[in-house]
């Protein structure tokens, strides 16, 4: 498995490099990104407050499998599911996106 890191750096060279990427590659790519941003912020928050992946999905009505996939960033997750995680994670979501980038964060409510 690649990295987040390497594979961003991978694809920042091979556009310096003048490599253009389609336009769905570059759609998928955003996705992708997300998803492993919004993983990144269960995962910090639920480490926080020193709760299991088991713990987080019965406060917030999930499988440990779902928990874990989401962590990864593999799976993009809906509004009312975000709502949720919040909820069990006694946090409020913020979730700023300005162009390109983006920053996700859940913090103490």
């Amino acid at each position: 498995m690649v990295s987040h890191a390497r594979w961003k750096l991978t694809r920042d060279k091979a556009i310096a490099e003048g490599f253009s990427e389609s336009p769905e590659t570059a759609r998928r790519r955003e996705e992708i990104r997300l998803a492993f941003e919004l993983g990144q912020a269960v995962y910090d928050r639920r480490t926080e407050l020193g709760i299991s992946q088991i713990e987080l999905a019965r406060r917030a009505g999930m499988t440990q499998p779902q928990v874990s996939k989401l962590e990864l960033g593999g799976t993009v997750p809906t509004v009312p599911l975000l709502a949720r995680l919040a909820r069990a994670m006694d946090s409020e979501l913020n979730l700023k996106l300005v162009g390109e980038t983006s920053q996700v964060v859940f913090s103490a409510a």
